[in-house]
């Protein structure tokens, strides 16, 4: 009876520029899962809303009446999960539809008074940890690391699927 030997191999490795853009992506997939964990999820669950409620709820606060398609683009979800989240937001009293004057098809979403209060209420707070959990940089690294990964995510979002670059 023969044995076998497997031989277990390696992966290829990997050359300097993307070990260096692995660990450029472990590092801020790390990061940003830290400063998510402390700021956490419990102040807004303990209101009865879910974070992407609260992001909604954050950009009215800030922006005003917006059209749900500027909502839809301003945290980073599909159409039909934007009409779902606001479609909550409206049962729970927080949001309403308002028709746009120019555009009948068009509609804004609109915190009510209950959404105004809620979102006055518990904003300062959820502010104040994302402070505290960006502590660790000083401000004028905070604004550098802001401009980074900014035209990081810029050169990021003009690559097409399957688009390599060259170096630079």
């Amino acid at each position: 009876m023969k044995s076998s030997t497997k031989t277990i191999s390696s992966p290829p490795a990997l050359d300097r520029k993307q070990d260096t853009a692995l660990k450029l992506l472990v590092v801020m997939a790390r990061a940003f899962n830290a400063v998510t964990e402390y700021v956490g999820r419990e102040d807004m669950e303990q209101h009865g809303i879910t974070p992407t409620e609260f992001a909604i709820l954050e950009a009215l606060y800030h922006k005003g009446p917006l059209l749900l398609g500027e909502v839809q683009r301003k945290i980073l979800v599909t159409s039909g999960g934007i009409t779902y989240l606001v479609d909550r937001l409206v049962e729970k009293g927080l949001v309403k539809r308002e028709q746009c004057a120019e555009d009948r098809r068009a509609r804004y979403a609109v915190l009510t008074p209950a959404g105004q209060a809620l979102i006055k209420k518990i904003f300062p707070a959820h502010a104040a940890r994302i402070e505290q959990a960006m502590s660790g940089l000083t401000q004028a690294e905070q604004r550098e690391v802001t401009t980074l990964l900014r035209k990081l995510g810029l050169a990021a979002a003009g690559l097409g699927p399957g688009d390599e670059e060259d170096d630079r």
